[in-house]
Parts: C-alpha cells; sequence; structure tokens
C-alpha cells in the first residue's frame, strides 16, 4: 500500500456517460425492460399491501439497548448458511463500536449459523427475500428506530464483496475523521457521482436523520434496476443537496491519478476496454481526460489498483465470480491477498462456495 488513506469529496459537475459498448447497450436494454416487467406484478402487490412481516426476528446475545452506532448487515446465500467470512466482518463491526442488526434473506439458515450470529450482533433478521439491501433496509428501519431512535452513527452494509483482505479499522476511521455527513468507500461517476453502497456511513445526528428518511420513502422494487436508479444513484446527491458532507475514502479522481500513474495500470485497462485500447500510449494528460470521458467501476475497472497500492479492504463478489466486464488476470485474485489477511484466501473461498445452490448443506 503506497496511497494514504484519507476522505475526497464527491465529484462534481461531471459528464454522467457510462462506459458501453453499443450491442452491451442493448443487450443491457432488453435484460432491464424483461426485468422491469418480471418485477410488475410483485411491486404493485407491495404497493397495495403493508410490508411482510419478518420471518423471523430475535435479538441477539448482543443487545446493546445504549448503542449510539448502529450498524444494518444484509446477508442472502443460496444455501442458506453464514460463512465464517460474513461472521468476521460481523466481528469486525462490533469491534469498531457498532451494535449490528443482521437481516438475512436466505430461503432457510441452519440453526447453528442464525445463533452463531446472534453472540456477534444486537437483532438477527430472517426476513423474505425482496428488494435486495435496500428493500432490507427500508423494512427494518422502523424496528432500528423503536429500539434506538436516531443514533449518532448508521452503518448501511452488505455482503456484496469479499473480505476484509486488509484492515478494516483505519478505514472507518478515516470516515469518522471526516466529522458530520454522509461517507462510503468508492465513488462511481457512472450514471452520475455517487458513492457504491455496499458500505455506507452516516454520522451526526442531522445526516443519521434523513439517511433515515431516504430510505424509508424509497419506493422499494423487485427490478434491480429500479433500485439502482432510485436508490443507490439518488442516495449521495440527496444527502449533498440536504446539506451535508459527502465523500469517499477512495475517491475517483485519486484512483484515475494513481491508474495513470502506473504503465501496468493502464495496460491492464487498456486491454479490457475497446474505447480506452492504446491508453497507455497517451500522455498523463490524454489519458486523464479518457478515464473521465468513459468513467469506470472502480471495484470492477481498478479492482487491483484499489487492493494493493491503496489498502482497499474489499473485493467485489461478482468480479470474482462473474468478471463481467471481463478483466484481465482477475483468475489470480489470491495473489493481492496478504498472508495476515483479516479474511485469508481460504476464508474467502470457503464464503464463495455458499454462494453455489450445489453446495446445500444440511444444518
Amino acid at each position: 500500500m503506497t496511497e494514504p488513506l484519507r476522505l475526497t469529496d464527491l465529484s462534481e459537475g461531471i459528464l454522467r456517460t457510462t462506459f458501453r459498448h453499443w450491442a452491451r447497450v442493448a443487450r443491457r436494454t432488453t435484460k432491464t425492460a424483461t426485468e422491469f416487467m418480471a418485477a410488475l406484478p410483485g411491486d404493485v402487490i407491495r404497493a397495495l399491501r403493508p410490508p411482510a412481516a419478518p420471518l423471523r426476528l430475535e435479538s441477539g446475545i448482543q443487545s446493546h439497548a445504549d448503542a449510539t452506532r448502529i450498524a444494518l448487515y444484509v446477508h442472502y446465500s443460496p444455501t442458506g448458511r453464514i460463512s465464517d467470512m460474513v461472521r468476521r466482518q460481523l466481528a469486525l463491526l462490533g469491534q469498531s463500536g457498532f451494535a449490528i442488526v443482521f437481516i438475512s434473506m436466505a430461503a432457510r439458515i441452519p440453526e447453528s449459523d442464525w445463533q452463531a450470529v446472534r453472540r456477534l450482533c444486537a437483532l438477527v433478521v430472517q426476513r423474505q427475500n425482496f428488494g435486495l439491501d435496500f428493500g432490507a433496509w427500508h423494512d427494518l428501519l422502523p424496528e432500528v428506530k423503536r429500539r434506538w431512535p436516531i443514533p449518532d452513527e448508521l452503518m448501511l452494509v452488505n455482503d456484496s464483496v469479499l473480505g476484509p483482505i486488509h484492515p478494516l479499522a483505519p478505514v472507518i476511521e478515516t470516515m469518522r475523521a471526516g466529522g458530520d455527513g454522509f461517507f462510503g468507500l468508492t465513488e462511481n461517476l457512472e450514471g452520475g457521482p455517487h458513492l457504491q453502497s455496499y458500505m455506507l456511513l452516516a454520522r451526526g445526528k442531522a445526516a443519521v436523520g434523513d439517511l433515515m428518511h431516504f430510505v424509508q420513502r424509497l419506493h422499494i422494487s423487485g427490478s434491480k434496476w429500479v433500485l439502482i436508479q432510485r436508490g443507490e444513484l439518488r442516495l449521495a446527491r440527496w444527502m449533498r443537496r440536504r446539506g451535508h458532507r459527502v465523500a469517499a475514502v477512495f475517491g475517483y479522481a485519486r484512483l484515475v491519478r494513481a491508474a495513470v500513474a502506473e504503465g501496468a495500470e493502464r495496460k491492464r485497462l487498456s486491454e479490457a476496454h475497446g474505447r480506452l485500447g492504446g491508453l497507455e500510449r497517451l500522455s498523463d494528460e490524454e489519458a486523464t481526460a479518457l478515464l473521465y470521458r468513459w468513467p469506470l467501476s472502480p471495484m470492477h475497472h481498478m479492482w487491483h489498483l484499489l487492493a494493493t497500492r491503496f489498502g482497499g479492504p474489499f473485493l467485489k463478489t461478482e468480479l470474482i465470480l462473474r468478471n463481467p466486464w471481463r478483466m484481465p488476470g482477475v483468475e489470480d485474485w489470491p495473489t493481492v491477498i496478504p498472508l495476515d489477511a483479516p479474511c485469508p484466501v481460504a476464508v474467502i473461498q470457503a464464503h464463495l462456495e455458499t454462494l453455489k445452490p450445489s453446495a446445500q448443506q444440511e444444518p
């Protein structure tokens, strides 16, 4: 790691172009339309009825009735297992002072796993698998507010990332050092500047109250595209319009500067995208302009840079399992994980097994 951890305010006035080939645009448009139509009946039913009650709700051993820092952690696994990696993430959040509300959308959770999570959390919930992470946060906020009215800190987090592969506490302390406001790990310019939603932190009662208001007022849909558009892409800009500081630990401008300065990273990006072909031959100014003209997703396109130069604590699960952008070298992901990582390679590999339906195990 050569880059220090520090907050960068969310970008302003950035061209909202998303990197796409026309063939990819056509495929994505078709997929989105199909997904939207498939979700529509369920969305109509939900609009006419109150949210379904949790399938199971139980206080955890770490009750923390007087907690002032709350983390809402969303989990899903087709096998129902709650992996050692997830438990390590929960333990680390607890060590950073959070009372944890664990929300699983798995259909069937082994009792041993349920009880193991109870020992780490303040509240453990199993709910219907609807609305992804924003749906889970939305439906559980009333219960959170009943138990802990307007805490000083509210973290929204999900299990869509692998790790941590580097210490998590310094990252959380970097966000806390920003004072009151709304903070995330990575800034993404695709669709307009926003914070990626796998780990978000609101600090100060005003910011926490506004975050709760946004999530509770959000229209929850069975369509992932709708949730991204109405939730993740809007949230950071909405918080900034409310007067809160909005910043990322790994700002896009910092990542671009580092990528342009490193020949191997230029080559990696050039090989992955036709629009970035020849990136390694451009001047620094031309390369920078190109990376703003065609914004990249940091957790996919700059995964190696984040892990090796910035001490980024997580790898995107989708990148490792499916590599949708066909990034070169992803199969070598174990090589970027230090031997003393909080979640070493074997722990991550075991977690990935729980995401395979064929890996269903008896409780």
